[in-house]
């Protein structure tokens, strides 16, 4: 495939020399910071990990559920959701700074977890060893699955594959079993055991809506920001457009009834295990955030997303999905940093550090810079789809 049979948007190029800046400069705080106050950068990078790294994990499912459903909407993002699941690779080094100052982030692997009854019997499975274990797992999962995936719809390139299209499919099926498994997991081990006494059965729920709606508003911008240049200029349509707001819309409406039934049945429940984890997130402050959410997490974004028009115009669209990424953000503040020393965990009091922005740069200019280096690996639409080819030879 050749560049000028399938050009590359200059704002790809654009992407990725602003995003290296980013990532320099944030470095760079990140590691002044690291010298003069080791405990928040660990908690800091914490934060921007879970944020980046779910962005990634988003892009892996929102793939597979395009290759069981189908249709365009899938089709004309495909490309940059393969190159967010590629970003994968990298969450291993992205996880060592975790893994280092996990003695300081999780009360389970500090020394004075042994005084704690409750910490003793959650020992065999809340341990140094099993952690990195588990972690080690679902790396492995998540690159083999991002491998696959890029590879069988590379093949489709050629043509169309009776075989490919089928494997893709099987691989996505069983694919979708295991992102549920792990991701669960995962939200334990990196965020619910922050506090080792609380506990959420819909937990995991949270963080999948959370990182296919993180996805999904990235590349509803991207494609905005590249949509003027080819291949995608006369390609992507405003019907494509629409049916990725209507997604948008229900995973908007997801995430807000999902937090909201985990609160009801928490409240409801009034167990002295289960409330604090609440009542920290209603005082201090952090009552304000959790206001915010409500407003520019679901009641905005959910009420101009109900417009036709609007989710017809990509420039508009993109608006919407630019504020609900950037809440994101806020909303991953939220779930963790009330319980993370430093940011309100002593005196129920909302604190932001300085790292708490260095970090989320840093790690987001590394990712988005290496997404873009993998954008130009391939063509950006899948030009073996006869849907694509046929709007392509139009296009021109």
């Amino acid at each position: 495939m050749t560049t000028t049979a399938h050009p590359v948007p200059s704002r790809v190029d654009r992407l990725q020399r602003g995003a290296t800046a980013a990532a320099v400069i944030g470095g760079v705080a990140c590691l002044a910071g690291w010298f003069a106050n080791a405990p928040q950068f660990y908690r800091s990078w914490l934060f921007a990990y879970l944020f980046w790294v779910n962005v990634g994990i988003g892009c892996l499912s929102l793939v597979m559920i395009h290759h069981l459903s189908g249709g365009m909407w899938g089709l004309v993002i495909r490309r940059m959701l393969e190159a967010g699941t590629r970003t994968m690779y990298l969450a291993p080094l992205f996880f060592v700074p975790v893994a280092v100052g996990m003695g300081q982030l999780f009360p389970w692997a500090a020394p004075e977890a042994a005084n704690d009854h409750l910490l003793r019997h959650k020992a065999p499975y809340l341990n140094t060893g099993f952690f990195m274990a588990r972690a080690a797992f679902y790396f492995a999962v998540w690159a083999f699955l991002a491998h696959q995936l890029s590879r069988l719809s590379a093949q489709l390139d050629a043509g169309p594959s009776l075989k490919a299209s089928r494997r893709l499919r099987g691989v996505s099926g069983g694919g979708l079993l295991l992102m549920g498994l792990t991701i669960t997991f995962a939200s334990v081990d990196w965020a619910m055991s922050l506090d080792p006494h609380w506990f959420s059965t819909i937990y995991g729920v949270l963080f999948m809506v959370g990182q296919a709606l993180a996805a999904l508003t990235l590349v509803i911008v991207l494609l905005a920001l590249f949509g003027k240049e080819a291949p995608f200029a006369g390609v992507v349509k405003p019907v494509d457009t629409h049916d990725l707001g209507k997604l948008m819309l229900a995973f908007t409406m997801l995430w807000a009834y999902i937090h909201l039934s985990q609160f009801l049945i928490t409240w409801a429940g009034n167990l002295p295990e289960e409330i604090p984890w609440y009542i920290r997130r209603m005082h201090g402050g952090w009552q304000a955030v959790a206001q915010l959410l409500i407003l520019f997490h679901f009641a905005l974004p959910f009420l101009l997303l109900l417009s036709r028009d609007l989710k017809r115009n990509a420039k508009s669209l993109a608006v919407v999905a630019f504020l609900v990424f950037v809440v994101r953000l806020l909303d991953l503040f939220w779930l963790v940093a009330p319980d993370l020393q430093g940011h309100g965990a002593e005196s129920h009091g909302i604190a932001v550090h300085g790292l708490d922005l260095a970090a989320p740069i840093a790690l987001g200019g590394m990712w988005l810079a290496f997404f873009a280096h993998e954008l130009r690996r391939r063509p950006l639409l899948p030009i073996g789809e006869p849907e694509i080819r046929e709007r392509i030879e139009k296009a021109a």
